[in-house]
C-alpha cells in the first residue's frame, strides 16, 4: 500500500485499546513505538509482544488487549503467539548511509505487512455506519465487542479508609482501645468515589435504521463495567437493560430484537421522553446521571412538547448529551423541528456516525469537553 504511515496505523491501535478500557497513556504509546524501532513493525509477533509489554498494566488490560488485537488485525487464524511462547529478543538495527524510514512496512511471516492488515481497520474507524459493506459491518461488530464505556466519577456520601483526609473517630478510638490506651496512629478517611449512572436512549425508528445496530452494540458494550440503563425509543419506549446483560453480543441483540416491538417505525420523542421522566426519571434513574440520546432528531409529534420535556430532563440530569449520526454530513444544520427544539437543553451535541465518533462520545461521557 503506497504512502502508508505505519506509525499512524499503530497509534490507531492504541486508540482502540483506550476505547476498550486499556490504560494506554501517551508515555506507554511512546514506549510501544520505541520498542518497534528495535523490532519489526511488519511482524505480527513483534507488534503483539511490543504492545503487550508496553501498553498493558494489569491482568484486565491483558484480556482487553487480546480482544482488541484480534479485532483490529482481523480474525485470520492465530493472531498472536501462544502464551507459552517467549517474547521476541530485541534485534540491533544497523542503518546504512541511506535512511530507512520507520514507517516502511516489512513483510510478515506469511508475506502480508501488518500495517497493511490494520490500515483497513484504521480507515474503518472513520467510516459512516450507513456506508459499510457486510464484511466491514462484521469487523465493526468485533471492534464494538471490545469497546468499554467508563462513566464520570462523583464523590459519594460514604467514606472509606485513606492515607490522607480527615480523622476517622471510630477507627481511631478502636485502635486506642486495642492498644490499651497507648498512643496510636490517627486513622484517616475520605469521601468514596462512585461512577455516575449512564442512561442511553437509542432511537430505533425508520430513519435510524442504518445506525441502530451499531448504536445498540455500543450500548451493549457500555452496559458492562459501569452502571448503565438502556432504552429504545421510536413509537414506544422499551427498557432493554435486562436483554443487554448477556455477555455475548449476538445473543443480547437477538433478545433485544424480540423485546422491541417498534423497529423502523415513526418517532415520538417528546411523548416518549415524558413517559420516561414520569415513570423512571423522577424516581431517581435520571437524577444526577449522564443521559445520552442517540437519535437523528426527527420528530413526528409536537416539537414544543419535546422542548418542554428536554428542559425537565436537563433539570434532573447531571449532563445531557445528544449524539446525532447526521451531524457529520457536509452542510448539516440542526434545522429539523425536533432537533432545533431539543438543542437549548443539551450540554453537548456530538456526532454518532462512526466508531471514531463513538470513541469521542465516550470521552465526553467521561467528562471531556465536546
Amino acid at each position: 500500500m503506497p504512502g502508508l504511515d505505519a506509525s499512524a496505523v499503530l497509534v490507531g491501535l492504541t486508540r482502540a485499546l483506550r476505547a476498550a478500557g486499556v490504560d494506554a497513556r501517551p508515555d506507554r504509546v511512546q514506549a510501544f513505538l520505541g520498542a518497534l524501532d528495535l523490532l519489526d513493525p511488519g511482524s505480527r509477533s513483534d507488534v503483539y509482544w511490543a504492545g503487550r509489554l508496553t501498553l498493558c498494566g494489569s491482568q484486565d488490560d491483558l484480556e482487553r488487549y487480546e480482544r482488541v488485537f484480534a479485532a483490529y488485525f482481523g480474525a485470520r487464524g492465530a493472531l498472536a503467539p501462544a502464551r507459552a511462547d517467549p517474547p521476541p529478543r530485541p534485534r540491533v538495527v544497523v542503518r546504512d548511509a541511506g535512511p530507512v524510514p520507520h514507517t516502511a512496512a516489512r513483510a510478515t511471516e506469511d508475506g502480508v505487512p501488518v500495517p497493511v492488515l490494520a490500515a483497513s481497520t484504521d480507515v474503518l474507524r472513520h467510516r459512516d455506519f450507513a456506508s459499510l459493506t457486510p464484511s466491514e459491518r462484521e469487523q465493526l461488530r468485533r471492534l464494538l465487542a471490545a469497546f468499554r464505556l467508563r462513566g464520570e466519577v462523583r464523590r459519594s456520601a460514604r467514606r472509606r479508609p485513606a492515607r490522607r483526609g480527615s480523622v476517622d473517630p471510630r477507627r481511631t478510638v478502636r485502635e486506642l482501645l486495642r492498644r490499651g490506651g497507648e498512643p496510636a496512629r490517627l486513622r484517616l478517611r475520605t469521601r468514596a468515589e462512585r461512577p455516575r449512572r449512564i442512561v442511553l436512549l437509542v432511537d430505533v425508528s425508520g430513519s435510524m435504521t442504518p445506525y441502530a445496530d451499531a448504536l445498540l452494540r455500543f450500548a451493549h458494550a457500555a452496559s458492562h463495567g459501569t452502571p448503565t440503563e438502556v432504552f429504545t425509543i421510536g413509537t414506544r419506549l422499551t427498557r432493554v437493560t435486562r436483554e443487554l446483560t448477556h455477555r455475548d453480543p449476538d445473543t443480547a441483540m437477538a433478545a433485544l430484537a424480540a423485546a422491541v416491538p417498534d423497529w423502523r417505525g415513526g418517532t415520538r420523542l417528546g411523548e416518549l421522553l415524558r413517559g420516561f421522566l414520569d415513570r423512571w426519571g423522577r424516581r431517581g434513574m435520571a437524577r444526577g446521571a449522564v443521559v445520552v440520546l442517540l437519535s437523528d432528531g426527527w420528530e413526528c409529534g409536537d416539537p414544543a412538547l419535546l422542548a418542554a420535556q428536554m428542559r425537565r430532563l436537563h433539570r434532573l440530569a447531571h449532563r445531557v448529551i445528544w449524539a446525532n449520526p447526521l451531524k457529520a454530513r457536509p452542510g448539516y444544520a440542526p434545522l429539523a423541528a425536533g432537533m432545533a427544539a431539543a438543542l437549548p437543553s443539551v450540554d453537548a451535541f456530538v456526532e454518532g456516525h462512526s466508531l471514531a465518533a463513538l470513541e469521542r462520545l465516550a470521552a465526553v461521557v467521561r467528562g471531556a469537553e465536546p
